[in-house]
């Protein structure tokens, strides 16, 4: 299993450290995505792909040309080069667990970390396969290279497979998913794509087809600093008004209480003092009207603590990031029921469960190009108990290719 290419790509990938930067200016925000970028160009090029291109943004996309005369759809499979910033993603050491028996797996000995069954329940459905875990002081990668494994690989086996009939395939990987910016410089005409499917999702056998509905709200808390020997009736503490204004929010509508399609507040980020104090919010609702509802809901909270200190005392700022894919869709049936067909032939059921966060096809869904999302046999992504499912990763690449054989044969 070991030996297979996707999993050898992926143990190679995961080395390069491609961290992104949510307080870059620059695009994309870490040079390191750029040289990891290089790194996917070559190996396209060495592969025999071709259209092969790298803008200035980091986009890397390349074709594999039709082998037959058939008018087909071109369809693209997308994955993102960047990791996550919420752990670190430098001089990642896989492990392999082979034949995994159940029980707490040492990532590491000296600092007495273990992936453990009792904290992550999933693992106790994972017996008799053979997993990649990391060494628990970095995360593991596997959210997305595990995608771009999977496409490379795929497009390896045709190339080398020219008995199998399939239509133009275009493959793209984007820089800054990970901080909301994937899709920000994506050039779908260039791409020149029906529809896509991007390969970022988690464990066998998620298909899916609907997101979060997301907004951001940056809040700016004004307080008073004054020596706290004579504060009395003058001081106002920011850090406790952010306090006061977060109590005011439902206290079971965060992501630690939800599941499925309830949505949430996510108090992310809070830094200040005394005197001043940012609070940064993500809000996240899959039906679009409770969507809106949330966002008036922190629009009214900001608006109370106002009466209560003064005008302007608190400043907010509401942005919408992305929206759930399945309004664009649901208007291409086909796209989902030709990614159906792939699983079905391979016999797998799928699960079509939300996806309790945002992917690129999100965006790129509503810039017209429909584009779904399905597993790449990664649990835990964006921390030290981050792992993959070899198996799954493996069937993961089997999917491309049978998404492609699928729409040759009709």
């Amino acid at each position: 299993m070991l030996n297979e290419p996707v999993i050898k790509r992926f143990l190679d990938y995961v080395k390069v450290d491609t961290t992104s930067d949510p307080r870059s200016t620059s695009f994309p925000s870490t040079t390191n995505q750029i040289e990891f970028a290089k790194q996917l160009k070559s190996e396209c090029e060495q592969l025999g792909l071709t259209e092969i291109t790298l803008d200035e943004y980091g986009y890397v996309m390349a074709t594999l040309s039709a082998n037959t005369n058939q008018t087909l759809p071109t369809i693209g499979f997308i994955a993102h080069m960047d990791t996550a910033p919420d752990f670190t993603g430098k001089n990642v050491k896989p492990q392999v667990v082979e034949n995994y028996q159940g029980g707490d797996i040492v990532l590491n000995e000296k600092e007495n970390i273990k992936l453990s069954p009792a904290q992550f329940p999933v693992l106790n459905e994972k017996i008799g396969e053979t997993l990649i875990t990391t060494d628990g002081t970095t995360l593991l990668g596997g959210d997305d290279k595990a995608g771009i494994a999977a496409i490379l690989s795929a497009c390896e086996y045709l190339l080398a497979h020219p008995e199998i009939p399939h239509g133009k395939i275009r493959i793209g990987f984007t820089p800054d998913e990970e901080v909301g910016h994937g899709a920000d410089h994506f050039d779908t005409a260039k791409f020149g794509c029906d529809f896509a499917y991007t390969v970022d999702g988690s464990g066998m056998p998620e298909l899916q087809s609907q997101t979060f509905n997301a907004a951001s709200a940056h809040i700016e808390v004004q307080g008073v600093s004054v020596h706290p020997g004579s504060a009395k009736d003058k001081m106002k503490n920011s850090l406790l008004m952010a306090y006061e204004l977060n109590s005011l929010l439902p206290s079971e509508e965060v992501p630690e209480h939800t599941e499925l399609f309830e949505g949430f507040y996510l108090l992310h980020d809070l830094a200040g003092s005394v005197d001043r104090t940012t609070m940064d919010y993500i809000i996240r609702d899959h039906d679009r009207t409770l969507f809106e509802n949330r966002k008036k809901v922190m629009t009214d909270v900001v608006a109370t603590m106002n009466s209560r200190y003064g005008a302007g005392s608190f400043t907010l700022t509401l942005s919408d990031s992305y929206y759930n894919m399945k309004e664009i869709i649901d208007q291409h049936p086909e796209v989902m029921a030709l990614a159906n067909k792939a699983f079905a032939s391979l016999g797998i059921v799928p699960n079509d469960d939300p996806i309790r966060g945002g992917t690129d096809g999100a965006r790129l869904s509503f810039m017209g190009l429909p584009t779904p999302n399905f597993f790449t046999g990664t649990y835990n992504g964006h921390g030290r108990y981050e792992f993959v499912v070899a198996s799954e990763l493996i069937v993961a690449y089997k999917i491309v290719l049978e998404i492609i054989k699928v729409s040759a044969n009709g």
